[in-house]
């Protein structure tokens, strides 16, 4: 690749060699003390950076260090249980991230008799892991002269070289992959790229950036040129479409919770949850209208305009009934504000129904299987043995603040 033609002017030898000195001198006074930075072990370097993608890294060390003592080995993680898997997962977000590896772990038991693969191109090969993962693998537990090529990594290369390139479009990935390739220490890779790390996550943080303080300033010029701001070039995420659900509180005369795991792969696959079904009513006027059409509908609805739906107009209490072959008493409306959570691309609203279930009903014991669902009845002290993705414990949550307030009334 001919960087020239993307408008870089790449430095000279003895430039780059002066960019590495400054960078690692740096590094080695300032680094962030991180458990995994404490060992070579590639199988727990690749958990640190799989959990710290899209994660903050003060979330992510407790995680980690539970994920190891649960999952020590790779034979471990390649057998382990999904719901001690996801278990293990709960709150970090990016389930497929967890449900990747522990595929990943059973290539590296088919393929590579149990033993992490040591060559860029062989854990390249393993499911869920990119450019960027095997870079920062590689490099760090094996010294291969690999870089990491991560936001933090393009939005620092960004500001050295003013690049143009918008960091949000794949195809430009390899404008920088190329520029990190020239600059890399051959002889501490692994110590370079995390070197970037830091800096990329601090010093030149997405807000705020403090290119005062910054080791390697005399080398930038974004900031020698006054142009901090503009770089890196990114245009804006398309904002999530907003999606209703109905959630289903029932309880039995013990007064144990009915929870279901979804077989089917969507979001909250293998998760445990309150039943949930898809309201494709119209959003109420006073409710969030950020992705609303000229029609007022939203999400689903918007996107379906013309279409019919076999249950349309049917309440979604009675679509419940049929589905679950249960016939709950329902309660009045009770005032709980409106669960609401933000996944990449959806942002789901959550209103909550309650009902509640006597001996005299005939399906009172429930099967464990309702169509693509298992479903079973919990008690409450049970929770924290099941897997429960956030939006599933924003609204636990919420009915025990309903509770708490009842018992103040």
């Amino acid at each position: 690749m001919n960087l020239e033609d993307y408008g870089v002017d790449m430095w000279s030898t003895e430039k780059i060699e002066d960019f590495r000195s400054k960078l690692l001198a740096w590094y080695d006074h300032n680094k962030r003390d991180l458990p995994w930075r404490h060992t070579k072990d590639p199988y727990a370097i690749w958990v640190s950076e799989i959990m710290s993608q899209q994660t903050r890294l003060d979330t992510v060390i407790p995680y980690y260090l539970r994920f190891l003592q649960w999952f020590p080995t790779i034979e471990s993680l390649a057998n382990a249980p999904q719901d001690k898997l996801l278990k293990a997962w709960e709150g970090l977000g990016y389930y497929s991230r967890v449900r990747n590896m522990q595929q990943a772990a059973q290539e590296m038991m088919d393929k590579f008799q149990g033993q992490f693969p040591q060559t860029y191109e062989e854990i390249l090969s393993l499911k869920g892991i990119g450019p960027y993962t095997a870079g920062a693998v590689s490099s760090i537990a094996f010294d291969l002269p690999q870089p990491a090529v991560d936001g933090n990594l393009m939005r620092v290369i960004s500001r050295l070289f003013e690049v143009e390139a918008d960091i949000g479009d794949p195809a430009n990935r390899k404008i920088y992959q190329e520029i990190a390739e020239q600059l890399i220490d051959p002889k501490r890779p692994g110590d370079f790229n995390q070197a970037l790390m830091d800096l990329g996550a601090d010093i030149e943080s997405p807000k705020n950036p403090r290119p005062e303080e910054s080791p390697v300033k005399e080398f930038s010029a974004a900031y020698l040129h006054g142009t901090m701001d503009k770089y890196p070039v990114k245009k804006p995420k398309k904002k999530p479409r907003a999606v209703r659900f109905q959630a289903f509180i029932i309880q039995n005369e013990e007064g144990h919770y009915l929870l279901e795991k979804n077989i089917h792969s969507d979001l909250l696959s293998g998760f445990w949850h309150f039943p949930i079904m898809e309201n494709y009513q119209p959003f109420d006027s006073q409710l969030d209208l950020f992705s609303a059409n000229q029609e007022g509908h939203f999400g689903l609805v918007a996107e379906n305009i013309g279409h019919d739906y076999p249950n349309q107009g049917i309440p979604l209490t009675s679509q419940f009934e049929k589905h679950y072959n249960l016939r709950p008493s329902w309660q009045e409306e009770i005032s709980v504000a409106q669960i609401t959570h933000v996944f990449s691309h959806q942002k789901w609203y959550l209103d909550l129904t309650f009902g509640s279930i006597d001996s005299s009903d005939e399906n009172l014991q429930l099967c464990t299987q309702v169509a693509d669902k298992e479903v079973r009845w919990v008690a409450k002290e049970d929770f924290d043995s099941y897997a429960f993705a956030k939006p599933q414990q924003k609204m636990w949550q919420s009915i025990q603040q309903l509770e708490k307030n009842k018992k103040r009334q």
